[in-house]
C-alpha cells in the first residue's frame, strides 16, 4: 500500500471510528489506539501536502486563523415557529391542520433543544458549508467552527445519498460542559453564561475555531431539504439520514392522532429532566413533505409545524440560611440553604445568590418561603420570595462584612458586584484554590494531584504553598489514604514532568487574579521573562495587546508583595521556566520598532496571533483601533469598513500581507 492509498484508508478509518464514538456511543477501539492512527494520519498528511483534504479528521481541533464571517443568503428561508403553551392551542393546530388538508396526516413529534440554529450543506458525501439563522434569510458561515463539532461528519457513509441537500438542526452545549466552562470563567474573573443556548451560541461564534474545538459542542439534525430527497416522510428522511453518519435525536416519534400526541408530550416532559442536554419543549410537524408544501407558510412562520413550550418549573421552598463560600481569587459567593425540595428530577438544597444586589433585590429574611427555579434548567436560583406567607417575618438577610474563612475585612472594588477577602496569603480556601489551579491542565498540567490529594496533603502539613510540591518524595505520600507507592511514584514523576511547562502556562499558573491563559500568553511574548514583568509599571503593562488597566493593576499589585516575589523565586529555584525558550526569542529584531501597527481582515499565509506575535518579535506594538498614531494597517482580505474608512480619512497606509512578510524578509 502505498502512502497516499493509507492516507485515504486512514480517513475513512477514523470518520469510522469517530461516528461509533461520538454518535454511537460505541467506541471499537482504545483511546490509545485511535490516538496512534491521528498521529499516523498527521504524520503522512504532512509529508505529503498535496493530499491535504479540509474534511480530513486531522482537521477537527480547528485553527486560529481569525475568519470574520461573512453573510451567506439561506437558499430556503429558516423560518421561526409559532409557539404554543397549553395542550388545548395544541389540539387547535391540530384541527387547523385537519381542515386544511381534508385527508389523513401523520404528525412528527421531536424534542425543542435549546440551543442555537444551524443550517449544513453536504455536496456529493462532503460537508461544504455551515450558516447559522442569523436573520431567516441570511445567516453567517461558521464552517471551520462547526468541522470542530465531532457529532457532525466531515464526510457521509454510504453512496445512497443525493449529490446536494441541506439538513438542520441544533448546536448544543451538553450540561456537563457547561458546568465545567462556567467553574473555569468563575475562577477566572470572568462573566458566567446565563444558560447553555447562550454558551453554544457564542462559542459558535468566536472567531477561534481551535478554541471551539476545545469547548464540547454537540448537535442534532432534524430537518432535511433539497431537490432530491429520499423520501416524502420526514420521520423517514430522518432514518435514512442516521444511516449516512448523521446524528439524529432517539426522541422522535410519529403520531396519528391527537392522544398519541399528548401521549408524548406527556412523556417527554418527564423523560427530559434527566437528558444531557437543555430541551424547552416539543416541536409538531406534519410528517408529509407534499403535504406541508401544500400548507404552506405565514409570513413568519411554516402553517405545518409548531412548538409546545414546556412550563418553567419552579417550587416553593423555606429559606433556613444564608452561608458563605470563599473561592482562590477571594471572590465570596452567597449560598442560600433551603428546606429540600424536587426540582427538575433532582433535590435541591441549596441556590447560589451570587452577590449583595441579588441579596437586596429579593429583599430576603431568614424563614421566607422562596421560588426556586433552575435556570437553563440546572442551576438552582432564587427568583422570588413569597411575601403573603410572611406570618413571623425573621431576620433580614444582609451580606457580610468580613471574611467566614478566616475573618478578614471585606473589600469590593468599585464597579465589580462581587465581594472579596484580601487576606490571600492566610485564607485557607484560598490557599487550597490556588494550589488547585496551579495544577490544573491548562496551568501545570500535574494531573496526578485532584483537589482530595491536595486537601490531604494540605491537612497534614505537606505542603503550604504552590512551591512546596517540588520539594516532595514519593514517600512523603505513599501513606496517604488511597494513594499507595506506584500512584506516589507517579504524582512526583507528573512533579518533576511539569518542570517542562513554557513560560506563559507557568504565568498563568500563579493565579494573578484577571490574568487567564490568553492573557498570560500576551504578558510573556510582551515582556519575554518574569523579572521583565515584575519590574514593569503601568504604562508598559497597558501598552500590551488587550490588557486593559484592570489586569495591569492586578499585575502590580500581585509582584508587590514581597511574599509572591519570593514565590517566584522558590519556584524558579525548583527548575521552573520563567523566560521565553530560545526558539521564541530566536530571531527577534527591531525592524519594527517604535511602529503602532494594526491588524484587520482575513489571511491566508498565518493566523492574526501569528502576526501578532511577528509584530511583537521584531519590535513593533499592536494596537486595536486606528488613529492618527497608527502607523500602517496589515491589511487582510475583508477589511473591517469602519477601520477602512476611519484609514483613508486620516491618510493610514495599508500594507498588505506579502508586502509585510517581505518587510520581515
Amino acid at each position: 500500500m502505498t502512502p497516499r492509498e493509507r492516507i485515504t484508508e486512514l480517513r475513512e478509518l477514523l470518520h469510522n471510528h469517530n461516528y461509533n464514538y461520538y454518535v454511537l456511543n460505541a467506541p471499537q477501539i482504545s483511546d490509545m489506539d485511535f490516538d496512534m492512527l491521528m498521529r499516523e494520519l498527521q504524520d503522512l498528511e504532512s509529508a505529503y501536502p498535496d493530499m491535504f483534504d479540509a474534511n480530513s479528521p486531522t482537521q477537527r481541533v480547528g485553527s486560529d486563523i481569525t475568519k470574520e464571517f461573512k453573510q451567506v443568503a439561506h437558499r430556503y428561508p429558516m423560518l421561526s415557529l409559532g409557539n404554543t403553551y397549553s395542550k388545548t392551542e395544541v389540539a387547535e393546530f391540530y384541527e387547523r391542520v385537519k381542515r386544511a388538508l381534508n385527508e389523513d396526516f401523520e404528525i412528527c413529534c421531536e424534542m425543542k433543544f435549546d440551543g442555537t440554529s444551524i443550517s449544513l450543506t453536504y455536496i456529493d458525501g462532503k460537508l461544504v458549508q455551515a450558516v447559522t439563522r442569523g436573520d431567516g434569510e441570511k445567516g453567517d458561515d461558521v464552517t471551520a467552527n462547526v468541522k470542530t463539532i465531532r457529532t457532525i461528519p466531515l464526510v457521509l457513509q454510504g453512496y445512497d445519498y443525493p449529490s446536494e441537500f441541506e439538513i438542520r438542526g441544533e448546536v448544543l452545549m451538553p450540561w456537563s460542559v457547561f458546568e465545567r466552562l462556567n467553574r473555569q470563567r468563575e475562577e477566572e474573573g470572568e462573566p458566567l453564561f446565563a444558560n447553555p443556548r447562550n454558551a453554544a451560541s457564542g462559542t459558535l461564534k468566536l472567531q477561534d475555531s481551535s478554541v471551539v474545538a476545545k469547548r464540547g459542542l454537540d448537535a442534532y439534525l432534524y430537518y432535511m431539504l433539497g431537490e432530491q430527497l429520499p423520501a416524502d416522510g420526514h420521520y423517514e428522511n430522518l432514518l435514512i439520514a442516521k444511516q449516512w453518519g448523521i446524528k439524529i435525536s432517539d426522541v422522535t416519534r410519529k403520531c396519528r392522532s391527537l392522544e398519541e400526541i399528548f401521549q408524548f408530550i406527556d412523556e417527554q416532559a418527564e423523560a427530559r429532566k434527566t437528558l444531557p442536554f437543555a430541551t424547552d419543549g416539543i416541536v409538531l410537524k406534519v410528517n408529509s413533505l407534499r403535504q406541508q408544501k401544500h400548507l404552506g407558510y405565514t409570513a413568519k412562520s411554516p402553517r405545518w409545524a409548531i412548538a409546545y413550550k414546556f412550563p418553567a418549573e419552579r417550587a416553593l421552598t423555606r429559606l433556613n440560611s444564608v452561608s458563605y463560600q470563599v473561592g482562590r481569587t477571594g471572590v465570596v459567593t452567597p449560598v442560600a440553604n433551603l428546606d429540600a425540595v424536587q426540582l427538575s428530577g433532582t433535590v435541591v438544597k441549596r441556590a447560589s445568590l451570587h452577590n449583595a444586589d441579588i441579596i437586596e433585590k429579593l429583599d430576603l429574611h431568614i424563614g421566607d418561603m422562596v421560588y426556586v427555579e433552575k435556570g437553563g434548567e440546572i442551576i438552582p436560583k432564587i427568583t422570588g420570595v413569597d411575601t403573603d406567607c410572611r406570618i413571623l417575618i425573621g431576620e433580614k438577610v444582609n451580606f457580610i462584612t468580613h471574611c467566614p474563612e478566616c475573618g478578614t475585612e471585606l473589600v469590593r472594588n468599585e464597579g465589580e458586584a462581587a465581594h472579596y477577602c484580601p487576606n490571600e496569603n492566610e485564607c485557607t480556601p484560598q490557599i487550597k484554590g490556588r494550589i488547585e489551579h496551579f495544577v490544573s491542565r491548562e496551568a501545570m498540567n500535574i494531573e496526578s494531584l485532584g483537589p482530595e490529594t491536595i486537601e490531604l496533603m494540605f491537612n497534614v502539613g505537606l505542603i503550604k504553598s504552590v512551591a512546596d510540591l517540588y520539594t516532595l518524595h514519593s514517600s512523603d505520600l505513599m501513606f496517604l489514604p488511597r494513594m499507595g507507592a506506584k500512584s506516589a511514584e507517579n504524582a512526583i514523576a507528573a512533579i518533576a514532568a511539569s518542570r517542562e511547562v513554557p513560560f506563559e502556562r507557568v504565568l498563568f499558573a500563579l493565579g494573578i487574579h484577571y490574568v487567564g491563559a490568553t492573557v498570560a500568553k500576551r504578558l510573556a511574548r510582551a515582556f519575554r521573562n518574569i523579572d521583565a514583568i515584575m519590574n514593569a509599571n503601568l504604562f508598559d503593562l497597558i501598552s500590551v495587546d488587550d490588557i486593559g488597566e484592570r489586569i495591569a493593576m492586578s499585575v502590580l499589585q500581585f509582584f508587590a508583595s514581597a511574599r509572591n516575589r519570593e514565590l517566584v523565586e522558590a519556584l524558579r529555584t525548583a527548575g521552573l521556566k520563567f523566560e521565553l525558550d530560545a526558539d521564541e526569542l530566536s530571531g527577534r529584531t527591531d525592524k519594527l520598532k517604535g511602529l503602532s501597527i494594526v491588524i484587520s481582515g482575513v489571511f491566508n499565509h498565518h493566523s492574526r496571533d501569528e502576526y501578532k506575535t511577528m509584530i511583537e518579535k521584531h519590535g513593533g506594538k499592536n494596537v486595536g483601533s486606528v488613529s492618527k498614531s497608527t502607523s500602517f494597517i496589515l491589511a487582510g482580505e475583508n477589511m473591517g469598513p469602519s477601520k477602512l474608512e476611519k484609514a483613508q480619512k486620516m491618510g493610514v497606509r495599508l500594507v498588505s500581507e506579502d508586502e509585510f512578510l517581505s518587510m520581515l524578509n
